[in-house]
């Protein structure tokens, strides 16, 4: 798209130690046309040679002004300040050194934000988990495209978007409010910074177009703060910065501070419960300090909360440590939620958590079907292309619903079409519930990947259909257990041969790495070596 538009765009871009990866996003700032006066490049005093190939790129590139910190900051809010500090246009984008601006992105925020006089501007991103290409939408349905908000307590769930990278903001904006991000050593310092924006209530400007994209490279030697979670120290950083966040939304609005804290119970804590561990002493800690945080939060916050996150309050507030469950709590935290058995009562016959931790699970009644925290498990069935389904009762709410049909679903973790199985009737299991075997259809799976342009080896993610009598369709992921999890082989009139290795994926769902033919056989082996790599990189 050629712009339209006159230099009106200051873009931040701020990189520490990323040499081989600065060039392609300060490629992609300058690629957005006449829009963009000036990128603004600060290196957070690196110690590789991130300073050499931004000076070299400045070179050739008048547009492009470079800033080299004498001394690293600890963090990313320091240097986008800088950035700030040294924006000349009327408008700023911040854009971090592993990510990329798409085409267009600038001049459809500044578009917007002209048009309805909005000093901030915001737009679709997506989390690109690379090298697989996947992506993932944030905050999808947040946004409601071409509205305008006038005032942000309206739309209080906005608080849930705490990215600062995809919102355009008036220069004169953020100086009349005085608005910056925390300095030196604060970790998810945009969590801050967005509450700053939101308090000061600005109008805000919706465009449909992807503006950003967020790149995860969950395998890379330095991962990022974000995904840096390997000591209880990050856990402790995003409280302090939830906190601090809540504090200023809560003193300028208390719809917007009440939601703070729901989005807390409902995301935070939820992301950071499935991915506990094992390791008992960062669970300890771990456990320690979230009831800690939670101790001081608004009741009316965990009343508003969804059930399930309310559940997980509650279970953490009447357990000192972490309960000998708490694996299930775990899986409950998963998304979608997985509420395995035993399935204990209380007091006339109420659901409650366990025996030993009678709490109550309240609102479980009134939870449609559809939104039935439902555990399905996935086990090994006749043959090497069967699966033997077996679904868990709830507290008696399916036998309710009448469950009577099955349904696989794949889905490509590289974006694309699903394929769909055929439904498959359910049947009483020995012991409660309903299970049945269903076909594992392996070579037309990889045959649907092949149509789509997957030449190599395909990774898709299992999900299951659940109906029930009255037509209402439970959409979730069986849980593998542990003798479906091996390699085969299978001998294929299309392919030779095809190689399928089912895995449990980090939320605990059912996935599938196949790889047919020669080709196939030899990226699957070139993607487990990657593995390997990145794991012993990690470690």
């Amino acid at each position: 798209m050629s712009s339209t538009q006159p230099p009106r765009v200051s873009v931040v871009v701020i990189a520490y130690n990323d040499a081989g990866l600065v060039g392609e996003a300060v490629t992609s700032a300058l690629a957005q046309g006449p829009v963009v006066a000036e990128v603004i490049a600060v290196d957070d005093a690196s110690a590789d040679a991130t300073a050499e190939v931004l000076d070299g790129l400045a070179a050739v590139h008048p547009r492009l002004k470079v800033v080299h910190r004498a001394e690293n900051s600890g963090g990313c809010g320091t240097p986008r300040n800088d950035g700030i500090a040294a924006a000349t246009s009327p408008y700023v984008l911040f854009l971090d050194s592993d990510d990329v601006l798409p085409p267009g992105a600038a001049e459809a925020l500044v578009r917007a934000a002209e048009e309805h006089g909005a000093p901030v501007a915001v737009g679709a991103c997506v989390r690109r988990e690379l090298p697989q290409h996947q992506d993932t939408p944030w905050v999808p349905g947040l946004y409601r495209h071409g509205e305008v908000v006038d005032r942000p307590a309206d739309r209080p769930e906005l608080v849930r978007d705490t990215l600062c990278v995809n919102k355009l903001y008036e220069r004169s904006f953020l100086e009349k409010h005085g608005i910056r991000f925390p300095d030196g050593r604060f970790t998810y310092e945009d969590f801050v910074f967005t509450a700053r924006v939101l308090a000061a209530a600005p109008r805000i400007a919706v465009v449909e177009d992807l503006v950003y994209v967020w790149h995860v490279r969950r395998g890379a030697a330095q991962v990022s703060i974000s995904l840096d979670r390997k000591d209880v120290s990050n856990w402790r950083s995003r409280i302090e910065a939830h906190r601090t966040a809540a504090r200023i939304l809560a003193e300028a609005s208390p719809e917007l501070g009440l939601a703070c804290q729901v989005k807390f119970l409902e995301y935070d804590l939820r992301m950071y419960l499935r991915e506990l561990g094992s390791d008992p002493g960062y669970r300890a800690d771990w456990w320690a300090l979230t009831r800690d945080y939670l101790a001081g939060f608004d009741e009316a916050a965990v009343e508003a909360a969804g059930a399930h996150a309310r559940w997980i309050v509650r279970v953490l507030r009447a357990a000192d440590t972490p309960p000998a469950d708490v694996e299930r709590l775990t899986r409950f935290a998963a998304e979608p939620p997985r509420l395995p058995p035993p399935y204990a009562t209380g007091p006339g016959g109420r659901p409650v958590w366990s025996d030993a931790l009678p709490v109550e699970l309240d609102g479980l009644e009134e939870l449609p079907a559809a939104a039935l925290p439902v555990t399905v498990e996935a086990g090994a069935g006749a043959g090497a292309a069967g699966l033997r389904i077996r679904v868990h009762d709830l507290y008696g709410r399916l036998a309710e619903a009448g469950p009577r049909t099955v349904r696989l679903r794949f889905v490509p973790r590289s974006g694309g079409e699903p394929l769909l199985d055929r439904p498959v009737d359910l049947r009483p299991a020995a012991g409660g519930g309903w299970t049945c075997d269903v076909p594992f259809p392996l070579t037309a799976v990889a045959a649907a990947g092949r149509r789509q342009g997957r030449r190599g080896m395909q990774a898709w993610g299992v999900e299951i259909d659940v109906a029930f009598a009255d037509g209402t369709v439970l959409a979730t992921a069986p849980r593998p257990l542990d003798a479906l999890l091996r390699r085969r082989a299978l001998l294929s009139s299309r392919y030779g041969v095809l190689l399928a290795q089912p895995y449990r994926t980090a939320g605990g769902s059912l996935a599938l790495r196949l790889a047919p033919g020669a080709a196939g056989a030899l990226s699957f082996v070139r993607n487990r070596l990657h593995r390997a790599r990145a794991g012993r990189a990690a470690g």
